[in-house]
């Protein structure tokens, strides 16, 4: 599956759900995440523009494989991915047989679905809770994505083909991080 997706930082979240909900958006999830992302010792995965993930979405869990595809309009990846039976178990998995974590994130994520378009709003915790909640559009083409962005009150401009690491680095540059 193809992964498009844009971030809108600076976002009026109350704003946003009322313009989401006018729309005709339904809320699908609202709960916390919890992933972690391997990759060999010799960063090979990392190297190659590839996240090797597994993620914990409130009582679900998914191990995913994304693959760079070059695009400076919107963040796009190609993804495998599977549901897990156990987390836990599948983390011990992952770590017996030599993959070794990079990095580990928390938030809480509240989802709404418009006609297969995705509206997210994430807020970190722990050490990203510096981040402010933003805005993530993920759709099936980058006219979709952007036309949605428009349609709730934001230019091409303001969309950013960034992953969470780079929303970290824009605050964490501006003195935002604790």
């Amino acid at each position: 599956m193809r992964e498009i997706e844009i971030k809108i930082l600076d976002v009026s979240r109350k704003e946003t759900e009322g313009k989401l909900t006018g729309l005709g958006a339904k809320k699908i999830f609202d709960d916390d995440i919890h992933a972690v992302y391997y990759d060999f010792s010799d960063k090979s995965l990392r190297n190659g523009k590839t996240a090797f993930r597994l993620r914990r979405e409130g009582n679900r869990s998914v191990l995913t494989l994304k693959t760079h595809v070059e695009n400076s309009e919107a963040k796009v990846r190609d993804e495998i991915e599977t549901v897990v039976g156990d987390f836990s178990v599948m983390r011990s998995i992952l770590e017996a047989v030599g993959f070794q974590v990079w990095l580990e994130m928390k938030k809480h994520r509240v989802t709404y679905e418009l006609s297969g378009v995705h509206f997210e709003f994430d807020k970190y915790h722990d050490r990203y809770e510096y981040i402010p909640e933003f805005l993530e559009i993920e759709g099936t083409d980058i006219e979709t994505v952007y036309d949605y962005a428009e349609i709730l009150g934001f230019r091409k401009e303001d969309c950013k083909p960034w992953d969470a690491l780079q929303v970290a680095e824009y605050y964490s540059e501006r003195g935002i991080e604790k």
